[in-house]
């Protein structure tokens, strides 16, 4: 080769070189697929749900079983179920890849029974975190135009048991809570959460006028009460101000309760008028109080399918350690995900092949995280956002 043509063939790989150093990353454009499942779906509970944890421990899959039926916390397990009236399957990430296990409907009937304790709501769900659990009891409907209601937030707390040759029951403390005077509990499923270190209880109200955020929890200078007396310190600690109801008169969504900003601070992400303009409104609970810090509109968490269902979840799909909330558009024809670190930015809408209705749930952690969208005619939507 001659020196001109070793110098063009030398100029010519460090250009290639430069090229390829110098380019950036192209993220690829959401894939959206359809499970290929023999039934039609009708209801998904996500990773963290008392279903998926009960179907993780319960030897029906060939998973690592977690420890914590007694009580303390248990970590989440990366898994999702859904179930019809033909069957259903449990949905775990492993490398990527999402794999399908079919079980019966029967099973999965028998395990999602306890997501209604006796005495709760038909049809709802109650919220749990460790020992405590909360339901929504006592059903009312002020006249036939309006919604049902519940009167009562049920909070019941196992207390510790010592150690003892002879089985014990566990003493259960049960505390009956209301919302207020002259207002119920809409019938939307409550979240318990730990916040500045205390268990609290998210719920919303419902009255005349519209409906309200709620915080249930224990005054701090409570926490020194004895045990015999700690069914007087559960109590309304916060409320937000009263909002006008959808078209249809529906009341607030609650959407998610994280760490939306990696502050060490949860925030309530809720749904004002999700019938209607769907606000999207992010709240922080601070000194005693609720305080709105952020709205926007053209989101819902409503669903159209079986009661009770999650038409929401967090993820991090950048894998930035800062978690986003993904949930339907208004009309449902898509899904929104969302960053809610400064103020409420839309990051990605990805269109869907149908209405979002009975469960939105995120399987995985990260860049590699997927999304499962169960849509009005029975299928699901695996999302790779």
């Amino acid at each position: 080769m001659s020196e001109r043509g070793a110098l063009s063939a030398l100029l010519a790989v460090s250009v290639l070189v430069a090229s390829l150093l110098s380019a950036q990353p192209v993220r690829a454009d959401p894939v959206v697929t359809i499970l290929d499942l023999p039934f039609r779906a009708r209801a998904m509970r996500g990773p963290g749900s008392e279903v998926s944890l009960a179907v993780a421990t319960s030897g029906l899959l060939p998973l690592a079983r977690p420890k914590g039926l007694k009580g303390e916390v248990v970590e989440d397990v990366s898994l999702a179920v859904l179930w019809g009236d033909e069957g259903g399957a449990a949905l775990t990430l492993a490398d990527g890849k999402v794999a399908t296990t079919l079980l019966g409907v029967e099973a999965i009937d028998g395990l999602a029974v306890s997501e209604t304790p006796r005495g709760a709501v038909p049809g709802t769900r109650r919220a749990t975190l460790g020992p405590l659990s909360a339901h929504l009891s006592d059903p009312v409907r002020p006249n036939a135009s309006e919604f049902e209601r519940a009167g009562t937030l049920t909070i019941r707390e196992r207390q510790p048991v010592g150690m003892s040759a002879d089985p014990k029951p566990v003493p259960i403390v049960t505390t009956a809570v209301t919302a207020g005077h002259g207002a119920d509990f809409a019938l939307r499923r409550p979240i318990a959460i730990l916040i500045d270190g205390r268990p609290v209880i998210v719920a919303v109200t419902a009255q005349d006028g519209g409906s309200a955020l709620v915080v249930v929890g224990k005054p701090s200078a409570e926490f020194a009460k004895p045990p015999a007396e700690s069914d007087k310190a559960w109590s309304v600690l916060a409320r937000s101000p009263v909002q006008a109801a959808g078209p249809g008169g529906q009341p607030l969504t609650l959407a998610a309760i994280a760490d939306f900003s990696k502050a060490g601070q949860p925030r309530i992400a809720a749904v004002a008028a999700p019938d209607g303009a769907g606000i999207l409104q992010l709240w922080a609970y601070e000194m005693g109080a609720l305080r709105l810090i952020g709205e926007g509109a053209g989101y819902t968490t409503l669903s159209p399918g079986e009661g009770g269902a999650d038409l929401s979840a967090v993820l991090d799909a950048d894998g930035d350690g800062v978690a986003e909330l993904a949930l339907p558009v208004a009309d449902r024809s898509a899904l929104a995900i969302l960053s809610l670190k400064d103020g409420i930015r839309e990051v990605k809408r990805i269109p869907l092949p149908g209405l979002a209705a009975f469960g939105v749930a995120a399987i995985g952690h990260g860049p590699r995280a997927r999304l499962l969208v169960g849509l009005a005619d029975g299928r699901v939507a695996l999302l790779s956002p």
